[in-house]
């Protein structure tokens, strides 16, 4: 995987893995409304347990253009790589850097990990966001209520991966469930 610059995302910009030094330097990323922000103990653990899944895009002077980060979790046929975040500073928006990152972790979902497909959360009113992720091959598995604060539903999204050649990851869509009903392979109890 490595540092990877060029093609689609911006020519000017490199992917490589995120750093505990990129946790003093990323805020200026994350101020889209839509944008989860996390205490630091949540990146660091995300930085320990999945190193593989936290990268960063740079641009030429060095500062942080996006991120993503990410984790394998679930078990079975439900064994699947996990967006927690993707994000992009807004100066660099609209230039395919979202892709490009995407693009990052289903690889690493694939080549280290052999998952099934991979998931992501998204509010149901980032429609620019459904809309990219469409694009990518996503379609929306399941609505979770209430999944932000209470305040808000989330669609769960899923684009089967190679391992997944029945599509089976994506039966069954259009149900909606509790927070409380994600279950273990999904992030919840």
């Amino acid at each position: 995987d490595g540092a990877r610059g060029g093609g689609r995302g911006g020519a000017m910009t490199t992917v490589r893995p995120f750093t505990c030094d990129d946790l003093f330097t990323y805020n200026d990323v994350n101020t889209d409304v839509f944008t989860e922000t996390f205490n630091l103990n949540f990146y660091l653990s995300y930085l320990s347990r999945w190193p593989e899944y936290f990268s960063v895009a740079t641009a030429p002077d060095g500062a942080i253009a996006g991120y993503v980060l990410g984790k394998a979790e679930g078990r079975g046929s439900n064994w699947h790589g996990h967006v927690s975040a993707v994000t992009v500073a807004p100066s660099y928006r609209r230039m395919g850097l979202a892709s490009k990152l995407m693009d990052e972790l289903e690889g690493i979902s694939e080549r280290h990990h052999d998952a099934y497909f991979v998931d992501l959360f998204v509010r149901e009113s980032n429609t620019n966001a459904i809309a990219m992720y469409e694009r990518l091959g996503y379609v929306v598995y399941r609505t979770v209520l209430d999944y932000y604060s209470g305040e808000e539903n989330a669609f769960d999204m899923r684009k089967p991966l190679r391992r997944d050649t029945e599509r089976r990851s994506v039966e069954g869509r259009g149900h909606a469930i509790r927070p409380h009903q994600l279950g273990p392979d999904f992030g919840g109890a």
